[in-house]
């Protein structure tokens, strides 16, 4: 083949040989794309994904594989759907710098060649990126330097056949240990126990030397990340893990570095936090258009239910493999193909056959006003953004205007008081400075009348504490689910900190009440966040929430009364996120997905008591919350399948089979009936807009085709 390198050429100048001076682009060279050995069959597209500009993905992680195993199969489809698709890895994962496992015979032995495995590592990564967008593992890169921030410069590396891929690594080294508090760590800056983290240079890198970064300059290239690529989706690590059962003890920890251990690495919690402070900065100047934001559950998924099906769980795995160097084929690199600390490992690891998002997403965003026109509601640059119909029924939604009030995260619900004015109740994450601690927080907002153009107008949004008053337990604090009774009393219920499902009410959604924990039976219960609640035809409140192996159920006994937990459902596990819904003629129907089959299961309980699984639907594959809607004797239901689209299904009585038209979106679907009875789904896509579909008639099961809304949120933020 004509301009072909000579293989031993290859191992030359693969690893970086032929970077010319500082900033200068890298001229690496790899064998021609489906040049015999260089490809890997399978499922993998053939051909580059092609480019898309109206979406925009930024994903901010500690380590090199932490998108490859908690955020695919998402990570794959933004890079398939063209848009331009950026990670930023903030450490370089250097570890002991033994690119080997810790088990393998001689490892002791290994000579710790940190900057060799950094390199490694990004070439796995590499690979594994270049096979989800190209189908090639070897289809080559551009590598130069980037400067984000004056005096400081980072490795950016650019697909070549999709240029809108890049990947950018910062280098900072890791904390080395999962928990054990380290002052020369990301915790450690953050917190302050240092005050500044240095860099490692990896192997035949086009930087050539270390830097020292302070806290506020970590955040300053986050927010200069942000505003090169003006993303319209940021993903991130959990901010907000789990606590581990049983705090560890690390003997002569300084002060500053104690606080309640997780199990998620400390390193991935603390990259959320530097993205959510670079986030709150980025979300105060002005940009073009506007951010949502998607936090994944990180090694916690490990205790959890799978929610991937089988078919999701392989492919993800042929993915990690390659970053694994599993089939030990030579990319033209001495420092290494990948990471063998993963090998062909992930096949066994409990992170690959998850993908959970920490906000569950709610199903009741979208509620009708007065006047029978819908209002839908939703979070883009941490404040609440209010899309209205232009008339009643018409299909056609204004452009959306900003509910004041900003660092909201994760969803947004809608709640309607019997006199049709609507309240929103979400989360709001307070950071830390010299004058406050890092906290969550409940938050709600009444409305007060209409703006000029006809939109709800709120009041200010006020504060209901957290059920938990430490600060460090607030941080695992669920989000909140609200519903109001016949007689006005809004419950307001999440979980808390240990697990438990926690209450608080206000008349009429104001003055409220301390929170308390729901009573259990017998053991405490330790509830996944996902829970749900609503009213029965009779006034009870009813209350469901899962667990690792079931489904739990409180409920009142009628108007006023207190919840109490209910006999058990004897229902199977669910990977999280519940929807219930009342029947009209007494009962109530609850939708959930299995583990391990990602298949949407129905239960229903009688009036008199007992649940029992009723539908198990077609399978889609997928994963997430599914919305549930009750109108009449017809059953409604939305959910992701495996390909990221929206997919609906309505029966009469029981679910009918999934419609086949679907769109991509983000987040949980919302169904409700408009002014002329009709069945609508509402979602917010990756590119901030909203589609909807309306049902072809009242009570209809059948649906009209999707339909985009072109108008888009305009940043009101002016430079500070």
């Amino acid at each position: 083949m004509p301009g072909r390198i000579p293989r031993r050429r290859v191992l030359q100048v693969a690893g970086g040989g032929l970077v010319v001076g500082t900033g200068a682009v890298g001229a690496w060279q790899w064998l021609a794309p489906g040049s015999g050995k260089s490809r890997r069959p399978g499922e993998f597209p053939a051909r580059p994904a092609k480019a898309a500009t109206n979406e925009s993905f930024v994903h901010i992680m500690a380590h090199a594989d932490d998108s490859l195993y908690f955020m695919n199969p998402e990570l794959e489809q933004s890079i398939r759907s063209g848009a331009p698709t950026v990670t930023v890895c903030m450490t370089g994962g250097e570890s002991d710098g033994r690119n080997a496992l810790a088990r393998s015979p001689g490892y002791a032995k290994l000579p710790e060649k940190r900057p060799e495995f950094v390199r490694a590592r990004m070439n796995g990564l590499r690979e594994a990126t270049a096979q989800m967008a190209t189908g090639d593992w070897l289809s080559p890169w551009t590598v130069e330097t980037l400067t984000l921030l004056p005096g400081f410069e980072v490795e950016l590396q650019t697909l070549k056949a999709a240029p809108q891929v890049q990947l950018i690594f910062m280098e900072l080294i890791e904390a080395r240990f999962i928990k054990a508090p380290r002052q020369e760590s990301l915790r450690g800056l953050w917190l302050g126990a240092a005050p500044k983290l240095t860099t490692l240079v990896p192997a035949a890198s086009p930087v050539k030397r270390t830097f020292q970064y302070n806290r506020q300059q970590v955040i300053d290239t986050l927010t200069a990340v942000l505003e090169r690529y003006q993303p319209t989706v940021v993903r991130t690590l959990d901010p907000n893990p789990t606590h581990l059962p049983k705090e560890p003890h690390y003997p002569n920890t300084p002060p500053v570095l104690q606080g309640i251990a997780k199990y998620d690495h400390q390193d991935h919690t603390t990259s959320a936090y530097f993205a959510q402070a670079a986030l709150a900065q980025y979300w105060g100047r002005k940009h073009s258009r506007p951010t949502a934001v998607d936090t994944y559950v990180g090694y916690e998924v490990a205790t959890l239910p799978n929610s991937l099906d089988a078919a999701t769980t392989r492919h993800k795995i042929k993915i990690l493999d390659i970053y694994g160097w599993a089939d030990g084929k030579d990319c033209g690199d001495p420092a290494g193909c990948g990471d063998r600390k993963v090998g062909n490992r992930s096949k066994d690891t409990r992170w690959s056959d998850n993908l959970r998002h920490r906000a569950t997403g709610t199903q009741r965003w979208v509620q009708p006003l007065p006047d029978g026109r819908l209002a839908a509601f939703a979070l883009l640059d941490g404040q609440v953004q209010c899309w209205t119909e232009t008339r009643a029924g018409g299909g056609v939604w204004s452009k959306p205007v900003p509910v004041d009030g900003g660092m909201l995260e994760g969803q947004v619900q809608a709640l309607r008081h019997a006199d049709g004015t609507l309240q929103l109740f979400s989360v709001r994450t307070v950071l830390p400075t010299a004058d406050q601690a890092h906290r969550r927080e409940i938050v709600t907002t009444r409305q007060t009348g209409r703006t000029p153009g006809g939109a709800p107008a709120f009041g200010p949004w006020e504060s209901l504490r957290s059920p938990e008053e430490d600060p460090q337990r607030s941080i695992e604090v669920g989000y909140p689910v609200a519903v109001a009774d016949k007689d006005g009393m809004v419950h307001v219920l999440v979980k808390n900190w240990a697990g438990g499902v926690s209450l608080c009410t206000g008349a009429h959604g104001k003055d409220w009440s301390e929170w308390e924990q729901l009573p259990t039976s017998e053991q405490p219960v330790k509830t996944e966040d996902g829970l749900d609640a609503v009213l029965d035809a009779k006034g009870r409140l009813h209350v469901v929430a899962a667990d690792v192996k079931t489904v739990h159920h409180w409920m009142s006994d009628g108007p006023g009364s207190p919840l109490n937990m209910a006999e058990p459902t004897r229902l199977p596990a669910a990977t999280g996120p519940l929807s219930l819904a009342a029947l009209s003629g007494g009962g109530l129907r609850l939708a959930m997905r299995q583990p391990g089959t990602s298949r949407v299961l129905v239960s229903d309980r009688q009036d008199n008591g007992g649940w029992r699984v009723t539908s198990q639907c077609e399978p889609i594959s997928g994963y997430g919350r599914v919305a549930l809607a009750q109108a009449g004797n017809d059953t409604v239901l939305a959910a992701r399948d495996g390909k990221g689209r929206i997919r609906l299904s309505a029966g009469s009585g029981r679910p009918g089979p999934w419609l086949e038209q679907g769109i991509p979106h983000r987040g949980t679907a919302a169904l409700v009936q408009d002014s002329r009875g009709r069945n609508v789904a509402v979602v917010l896509g990756m590119d901030g807009r909203l589609s909807s579909v309306r049902g072809k008639g009242s009570g209809a099961t059948a649906f009209g085709d999707w339909a985009s809304h072109e108008g888009k949120v305009q940043s009101d933020r002016q430079e500070s």
